[in-house]
């Protein structure tokens, strides 16, 4: 996984501009070894993952639906061309992404299907207004948020009643070894430096969910078969190429994260009584 030597002192944090110039800088490099799809958890396949994804997240025809951290918008020109009929706005704090996908989008004939706009996600009620979309998701951008809870508050507001929230990304280890524990969060806390990242824990993410009221559908590592699994071997072709969060030597080396899938619904309004038979109800 991604690391530099020199460990950070834990008060690093980004912002939505410090991400956005970060991917200004450096989208050639990612484009030049992911190709469109910016995302170290994959397969060998991607499309297939693609397919994968699509399905884990519930996406169907004539949904409206919010790529949240777009890259370039490779994901969602992929939706928009298997799953007919399907709105989607693509939204990136990157200036540089944002025009690479428009290039994509027309290049696809998808203007009429794929939106790409510039923009902070931690802003999409200002952006979009409330109660505009059936689907957000983040496909490893979730950990770009220095502030988890605006976020998933944010997404709250312009999500349908019924719509639902699909996070997969990476999120820190834990361990019982009060030694080891401590060096995963200090290797995290490197890579939330090369990165321009904020990994968070799990129990943060699924607390602050669960909080604002949000029906969790499912929690669970990417069902990926071993033999198709990429290994992060990618990642590590980045890192080597271009010395952003270099390994230099394998030797001790604890592995700091474990990728989740979390699939979360804003449900339709029901009494507090009925709320434990939310299921049970649906039609």
């Amino acid at each position: 996984m991604i690391r530099v030597n020199k460990v950070d002192d834990g008060k690093h944090r980004n912002s939505a501009k410090d991400v956005g110039k970060f991917y200004n800088q450096t989208t050639e490099k990612f484009l030049e070894v992911y190709g469109e799809i910016i995302q170290a958890f994959r397969t060998n396949n991607v499309e297939e993952y693609l397919e994968y994804t699509a399905k884990n997240m519930r996406l169907k025809e004539k949904m409206n639906v919010l790529d949240a951290g777009c890259g370039v918008a490779g994901p969602a020109v992929f939706f928009a061309k298997h799953i007919p009929n399907l709105k989607l706005t693509a939204l990136s704090i990157s200036k540089v992404q944002i025009e690479k996908a428009k290039s994509k989008i027309s290049a696809a004939g998808l203007e009429n299907s794929v939106e790409a706009i510039e923009g902070d996600f931690h802003q999409v009620s200002n952006i979009f207004g409330e109660a505009q979309f059936d689907r957000a998701y983040f496909l490893e951008s979730y950990g770009h948020s220095g502030d988890k809870k605006k976020l998933l508050h944010e997404i709250w507001e312009v999500l349908k009643p019924g719509g639902m929230v699909y996070i997969k990304d990476l999120f820190e280890r834990e361990v019982e070894d009060e030694w080891e524990q401590h060096y995963i969060h200090k290797i995290c806390e490197d890579i939330n430096k090369s990165y321009q990242y904020h990994i968070g824990t799990l129990y943060e993410t699924l607390s602050i969910l669960r909080k604002k009221g949000y029906i969790i559908h499912y929690v669970k590592i990417p069902e990926v078969q071993i033999g198709e699994f990429e290994h992060l071997s990618i990642s590590n072709e980045f890192q080597n190429l271009f010395n952003i969060g270099k390994i230099d030597s394998w030797d001790d080396y604890v592995f700091p994260i474990d990728f989740f899938e979390i699939l979360a619904e804003k449900p339709v309004k029901l009494s507090e009584k009925d709320r434990h038979l939310y299921f049970m109800n649906k039609s």
